[in-house]
């Protein structure tokens, strides 16, 4: 087998004494869409910061492209770029201009050849019309593309995306998304950190979860699901004492429980005898079960599960 494009061995990283990284393991193959999903805090973006060269590990190596992110941080920013949350655009200057400035800062250092891959540039990412307006007029979902498309100029073989969709409306979501898959497609390596589940389950070939600084699980969304059951089956309870009971009968089997809602959910095959059976083993007397229903396992599952909080919560305070 080839060697990964990323590779990551026990990073470790604090702030003072908040433990951001505590051992993570990374390995990302070439021409895949991977991400990193976790909540605020998880640690992703210092993942990625290390990743790119701009914070070092505390202990632990990375190895981007083949090159070691400290020893050879000049060769791996040649194979490298980044596109965070913000978009690192001049308002001022219209998109064309953006687009031409970056590329002679890349080393596009004819005139003529930096102009040819801007117009290519604006063309693929539908930026064409707006190209001679200035980046103030934008839209979010316009300066994320333009954003995206001055971070090609270099043409990188790996391109971090840090939360890229973070803000965007769903149809300038969408598009984005379009973008990232035919990058893939051409053979780039996108490394997507999010702590949205849609798009994670949408865009990955595969996902790491991290939480509190550790990888705590790592496949394809469905592999993932597949670790939390394929269905789960969601009670709730009567009024009165039945939440309770049912919670302390369940103990570590229940995936999610919610006492405002006085639901429980736990793990179960999509088999009507065998849900039957757990019906009789939870609630023999009928009490305390007011209705039920049985929902296909989700990466929300996966989250709750593995994290024990919502994808959005913050696990930790920092995550620099």
């Amino acid at each position: 087998m080839s060697r990964p494009m990323i590779e990551a061995t026990s990073l470790a990283k604090s702030y003072g004494p908040t433990e951001v990284l505590r051992g993570v393991d990374l390995a990302v193959r070439t021409g895949e869409i991977f991400a990193l999903l976790g909540p605020n805090g998880a640690g992703k973006t210092t993942t990625v910061r290390i990743l790119a060269t701009l914070s070092r590990a505390d202990r632990g190596r990375a190895l981007v492209a083949g090159a070691d992110v400290v020893t050879e941080r000049h060769l791996v920013r040649r194979k490298i770029a980044l596109t965070g949350q913000y978009a690192a655009l001049d308002a001022a200057q219209t998109g064309r201009e953006n687009l031409h400035m970056m590329a002679r800062l890349v080393g596009h250092r004819r005139r003529a050849e930096a102009t040819s891959h801007a117009n290519e540039l604006l063309a693929r990412f539908d930026l064409v019309e707006a190209a001679d307006r200035r980046v103030a007029t934008y839209s979010g979902g316009m300066r994320r593309r333009l954003d995206l498309a001055a971070s090609l100029l270099g043409r990188p073989s790996v391109i971090f995306l840090d939360e890229p969709t973070t803000g965007l409306d769903p149809r300038s979501r969408q598009e984005l998304w379009g973008v990232v898959v035919a990058l893939a497609a051409e053979g780039t390596t996108v490394f997507l950190t999010t702590q949205y589940l849609e798009e994670a389950d949408r865009l990955a070939d595969r996902i790491a979860v991290i939480d509190a600084g550790r990888i705590v699980a790592e496949g394809t969304a469905s592999a993932l699901k597949a670790q939390v059951g394929g269905s789960r089956l969601e009670l709730t309870a009567e009024d009165g004492p039945g939440y309770e009971e049912l919670r302390a009968r369940l103990g570590d089997r229940a995936l999610t429980h919610d006492p405002t809602d006085r639901t429980v959910a736990v793990a179960i095959e999509d088999d009507a005898g065998l849900i039957r059976r757990v019906l009789d083993e939870l609630d023999p007397d009928r009490t305390l079960v007011q209705r039920f229903a049985v929902h296909s396992a989700s990466l929300d599952d996966v989250f709750l599960t593995l994290t024990g909080h919502a994808p959005g919560a913050p696990k930790e305070s920092c995550d620099a």
